[in-house]
């Protein structure tokens, strides 16, 4: 038994890891990976499109209902502009999409920090019951660089009878 009751040296496997760490380390060379990653091969230390908030929706979105019961949709969409974006419903979705502007020539500019990556977005759907929400009175309004759309609530929610499925006993086949 070891220090502190343990099977095993914390101690130690901690120095192998920071060993191991600064081994890495010492043979990375940044320029060479830099120039890797420009040419297209992928081979960077962490792969050419790493990124590190893979959960992260983009473009960053809150969708949420307000007291009032009005479904509120915003979009941050810094960069962009009102004529290159389009939202429309169709049945119970909302559909989002947006052309990103044209980007600037990178060639030959070195990166420290690179989040900021406008891209096309095709047709984001987000469900808007139409029995819920009334779509026609759907406000949508852009102002820096937030795009914000508000659907109110039906005065009356419309009610569908359904249909009744028929139970049947385990006996009888299908």
């Amino acid at each position: 038994m070891t220090a502190g009751g343990f099977p095993f040296d914390f101690e130690k496997v901690f120095d192998e890891a920071f060993k191991f760490a600064e081994n890495c380390r010492d043979s990375f060379d940044p320029r060479e990976a830099g120039e890797r990653m420009r040419e297209g091969c992928g081979c960077g230390p962490f792969g050419r499109q790493a990124d590190f908030f893979p959960s992260y929706m983009y473009p960053p979105t809150n969708f949420y209902l307000t007291p009032d019961k009005k479904l509120v949709l915003e979009l941050a969409l810094a960069g962009f502009e009102e004529k290159d974006l389009s939202v429309q419903f169709r049945g119970d979705s909302l559909l989002f999409s947006a052309r990103a502007p044209q980007a600037q020539d990178d060639a030959g500019v070195q990166f420290f920090k690179h989040r900021l990556k406008m891209r096309d977005i095709e047709e984001q759907r987000y469900y808007v019951p139409t029995d819920r929400y009334d779509q026609g009175r759907a406000e949508a309004k852009f102002r820096n660089g937030l795009l914000r759309i508000v659907v109110p609530p039906r005065e009356e929610a419309a009610q569908d009878p359904g249909i009744k499925v028929n139970i049947r006993t385990g006996e009888d086949p299908l």
